[in-house]
């Protein structure tokens, strides 16, 4: 692969005191992710995969080893440095779907460039209706979020995770608060996106996502078990049309 690595993970610990006792939630993973990948990261509760995705995310930092980060080195990072490199290089997609109350799909999605200071107010709503454009949502503009269904909060979330041009899209169970079609659309729109060359890297539990993804990790006790490329990619558009159609 002549691709760039954009994250490199070189024997990443991760150690947390609880009362008197010390629990290794990670104990020395290493991987690489490059430019282009659609990776999914898979474990049961405790494998670590919410310890990594909060390193990942540079929302925590390790207790050794090294993170590169688009070629830059994480944990020697003040945190408002790691805040402004957050923002710059990682689009975030979460279950929750995170948008602000009352707030339109425009508002919401302009958000993480509001940090920006080199972006106009103008710029700001140009590049954030642009995105709604790109996830389907170009006649919800306006639309608030309570307003909306779930699929289409989700779709907001990604426009947002977008609107910054990260070098990753990192999502946290994006499809875990969705019906099963939800589901199929939004892993639609994620294929669509890794298509036009977005790196992706999905944490989840469903096993059935890593069928639609380019490569799996498998976390157990803080360990890489399984890292492995998926050579035969299922199209999520197919098994959305495969779907029985619901009556009213």
């Amino acid at each position: 692969m002549n691709k760039e690595p954009i994250i490199e993970l070189n024997n990443i610990k991760r150690e947390f005191i609880v009362g008197e006792e010390t629990v290794h939630a990670l104990r020395g993973v290493s991987f690489s992710i490059y430019e282009g990948e659609f990776v999914t990261i898979m474990g049961t509760s405790g494998s670590g995969k919410s310890t990594l995705l909060n390193l990942l995310g540079c929302l925590d930092t390790p207790t050794s080893g090294e993170y590169l980060l688009d070629g830059v080195k994480v944990r020697d990072m003040e945190k408002a440095e790691r805040a402004v490199l957050r923002n710059r290089k990682i689009g975030f997609v979460f279950q929750s779907y995170n948008l602000l109350p009352k707030t339109t799909a425009i508002e919401n999605v302009e958000l993480p460039l509001m940090y920006n200071p080199g972006v106009s107010a103008a710029k700001r709503k140009e590049k954030a209706i642009q995105a709604l454009i790109k996830v389907g949502l170009g006649d919800r503009l306006q639309h608030k979020s309570n307003q909306m269904s779930g699929g289409q909060m989700q779709r907001v979330a990604i426009a947002r995770a977008l609107v910054n041009d990260p070098v990753i899209i990192l999502a946290d169970e994006a499809t875990g608060n969705l019906d099963t079609r939800t589901s199929f659309e939004i892993l639609v729109l994620f294929q669509e996106l890794h298509k036009a060359g977005r790196t992706i890297i999905f944490v989840t539990h469903n096993p059935e996502i890593a069928q639609f993804c380019s490569r799996n990790i498998i976390l157990r006790d803080g360990h890489v078990v399984e890292d492995r490329i998926n050579e035969k990619v299922l199209s999520a558009k197919e098994a959305l049309d495969a779907l029985p159609i619901e009556k009213e």
